[in-house]
Order: C-alpha cells, then sequence, then structure tokens
C-alpha cells in the first residue's frame, strides 16, 4: 500500500477524472491486461493532489512517448531496465507486461539482470542497456567510450530520445519514495524483480 491516499475518483474534478480515464484506457492498451491489484494507476492518483504538477508531468511524458525513431523493443528494454535501477515495484511490474506484450520472451526478462553475459540480446540492445545503467547511476557514469559505442548504433535525435526516456524513467523515484508497489500487470507471469530495495533498510531506521 502507498503512503499516502490518492485522489479517489468521486474526489476528482473534472480534468482529473479524464485523465484516470485515458490512463487506464492506455495501460490496457500498452499491457493487454487489467490490473491484478487496485485501480492501475495509483501513480498517477497520488499526483492528483497537485493537478497543475500533473498536466505538466503528463505532457512531458507525452511528447517524449510520441517519439517513434528508436525500435520499441529497444524503448521498452532500456525502461525496464531504468526502472529496475530506481527499485520502482509498480515500474517492474508494469514495464515486464509491456515488454512481454511487445514480443519479448520470459527467457529475455530473465535474462535482463545479466543481459550482458546473455546471447538473446543483440549489441546493439546491449550498448543500449549499458547506457540506461550509466545515465540512471547517481552521479551519472556515461563515458566518452560509452557515448562513442552509442554513436555507432543511433543519431543524435535517436540519442536525444532516448535519453529522454530515461529522464522519464527517472521521474519514477516518485513511485519509489511514495511505496507504491505492484499492481499486478505481471501477475502469474514472468516479472523482472528491482535491483534494490525501493527504501535502503539504513536509511528507513535513520530519523
Amino acid at each position: 500500500m502507498a503512503r499516502i491516499q490518492g485522489v479517489a475518483q468521486d474526489q476528482a474534478g473534472p480534468m482529473v477524472k479524464l485523465v484516470y480515464w485515458f490512463m487506464r484506457r492506455g495501460m490496457k492498451k500498452m499491457t493487454g491486461r487489467d490490473a491484478a491489484r487496485g485501480s492501475g494507476i495509483e501513480p498517477i492518483e497520488i499526483w492528483a493532489h497537485q493537478p497543475k504538477m500533473m498536466s505538466g508531468m503528463g505532457r512531458f511524458q507525452q511528447a517524449v512517448r510520441k517519439a517513434h525513431g528508436v525500435d520499441e523493443r529497444i524503448k521498452n528494454l532500456v525502461e525496464l531496465k531504468g526502472a529496475q535501477m530506481i527499485g520502482c515495484e509498480f515500474c517492474v511490474d508494469l514495464g515486464s507486461q509491456i515488454c512481454r506484450n511487445s514480443g519479448c520472451s520470459d527467457d529475455e526478462l530473465l535474462a535482463l539482470p545479466r543481459y550482458r553475459e546473455s546471447e538473446l540480446f543483440t549489441e546493439c540492445e546491449k550498448t543500449a542497456l549499458d547506457y540506461a545503467v550509466g545515465v540512471m547511476r547517481t552521479p551519472v557514469e556515461v563515458t566518452d567510450q560509452l557515448f562513442a559505442r552509442m554513436k555507432e548504433y543511433f543519431s543524435d535525435e535517436h540519442m536525444v530520445e532516448i535519453t529522454a526516456l530515461l529522464m522519464v524513467v527517472n521521474l519514477d523515484r516518485f513511485n519509489a519514495a511514495f511505496g507504491i508497489g505492484s499492481s499486478g500487470f505481471s501477475e502469474g507471469m514472468v516479472c523482472v524483480p528491482p535491483d534494490r530495495p525501493a527504501v535502503a533498510p539504513g536509511l528507513a531506521r535513520s530519523a
């Protein structure tokens, strides 16, 4: 259960209700499934406490997701890897099902945590995943060598698209901070685990 309650449907204003409707429809389209637990849109229900922020965040995400220069499989893998790294349980559950719904096999999902050792991913995909890891680390660890490897496969426009997508993933630290758990989009199926818990035990005990 999240650490705060989201804005319920019957408490939401007309604009927020419309956003909820579009989000539910979008989730079903991306995953091909309904959430097994909760509404499936818990993050946006919490964002709805600040409707102007929710609207601005939504416009940014929509602009990024409307870009289609980069292969969707690569984008889905990059996004899922980023979600793993920030420990967002909601995101890895959702992202695993999005990858599966777009053609990724269970074997590929199981191999993602150790993608460098796997023969299931191309060198292009491994390079993009290396870039995702570098961008999502704190501080960022993107070397000139890694960037040069990326440029072997991706144009300047593609680089901006991939990096912007990872900025969207970084926003999902919001979900981890509020303790938003899995909605069960991958219920009964393979789900990539977070790389680490959303809250480090030492931090959880500090006051």
